[in-house]
């Protein structure tokens, strides 16, 4: 038997308002969950996320991003290119954790733990407080953000 063919990592803390976003994703993918996918939900800690993607050649990282200026709910995407995120990309957020997927990307690459494609999904956060629930502008970007986990996955699935 073979392993996974992607993994879908959700990053946050349900706690923390739309920080949860990456998780509520990866829960509303267990409904009906993509054949060949591992689906993690992490904290944010580097190696946690090595973990999560390990030996699979598809991750699609789903996370909450602060953006200045921010548009609440606005989703993005940035591919991992020869082992280093973009900074065009990723200029312009941060993600909400002090620690995140850049340093899991740069120590993926130094160990040689990194997918052969990752994606990142963002999502523009506008409440990382304490609290429990996603804002509205985030909760009304879910159904976005799991179209496009699944386009992502599917266009992995075509030779």
């Amino acid at each position: 038997m073979t392993g996974p063919r992607a993994a879908v990592v959700g990053v946050g803390n349900r706690y923390r308002r739309d920080d949860g976003v990456g998780l509520a994703a990866v829960e509303a993918l267990r409904g009906s969950p993509p054949g060949g996918v591992r689906l993690a939900c992490v904290d944010g800690e580097p190696t946690r996320l090595l973990d999560a993607w390990d030996g699979v050649p598809l991750a699609v990282v789903v996370d909450a991003a602060l953006c200045r200026p921010a548009h609440p709910g606005t989703v993005h995407r940035a591919v991992v290119a020869a082992g280093a995120l973009d900074a065009a990309q990723a200029a312009g957020a941060a993600s909400s954790h002090g620690l995140g997927l850049p340093e899991a990307v740069e120590l993926g690459r130094i160990l040689e733990r990194l997918p052969d494609r990752l994606v990142l999904l963002t999502v523009e956060a506008a409440d990382v407080g304490l609290g429990d629930g996603l804002t509205p502008a985030v909760a009304a970007a879910l159904p976005e953000v799991v179209a496009a986990i699944r386009r992502e996955l599917a266009s992995a699935a075509t030779p």
